[in-house]
């Protein structure tokens, strides 16, 4: 049985809201925090922990419902774990193709075997905005980062990320499948077992 029937989802990107939602079902009806605010908090927690608890707290605060909140990002062996939590501003905020463009200049001379890199998902929920004991579950997907993009699905880094089992790119996976395989699908599994949905 769901603890709450409403959740307020600490993100303005409406396809991880689509995608979070599909993965918790009809159990839970997930809420944007966009319908709220279109504030976002600053991000200055030094780890993916940090910065989702600190969204979850926002989020629940200018809702008034338990919030949950994700901070995911991908850390390359290689950069020494970077971009880590500036993932998605590692480019200075210059969207996706930036980001990619970058992390491949970055890893330029760095032979295959050395490329090895795990996509990173901290899920926060705390029950409010001052909950002592907020539900963390993190989720790592191990891979490697190719020398250029592959597929058209997904976002983000998922063209460059190699998904050793499934032998394609992450953004070669149909939607179903990566939300199978995902960080975050793993974080999410661990989440809904810590629930009981």
């Amino acid at each position: 049985m769901m603890p709450f029937p409403e959740l307020v989802l600490a993100s303005h990107n409406a396809g991880k809201l689509k995608e979070l939602q599909a993965m918790l079902g009809a159990a839970v009806r997930v809420r944007s925090v966009a319908e709220f605010s279109a504030v976002e908090p600053e991000e200055t927690g030094l780890s993916f922990i940090e910065n989702a608890i600190l969204k979850a707290r926002h989020a629940a605060r200018i809702s008034g419902l338990p919030a949950l909140a994700d901070d995911s990002g991908l850390a390359v062996d290689a950069l020494g774990g970077a971009p880590g939590i500036y993932s998605a501003r590692y480019a200075d905020g210059q969207g996706d193709a930036a980001n990619n463009a970058k992390l491949l200049d970055a890893l330029r001379e760095v032979p295959d075997a050395e490329r090895g890199a795990q996509f990173v998902c901290a899920l926060a929920l705390v029950r409010h905005a001052d909950d002592p004991l907020p539900i963390i579950c993190e989720g790592l997907w191990h891979g490697r980062i190719l020398h250029a993009p592959r597929g058209e699905h997904g976002f983000g880094y998922d063209p460059l990320f190699w998904v050793p089992e499934c032998d394609c790119s992450s953004a070669e996976l149909p939607a179903a499948q990566k939300n199978q395989l995902s960080h975050r699908a793993r974080a999410m599994a661990l989440l809904k077992q810590r629930l009981g949905i």
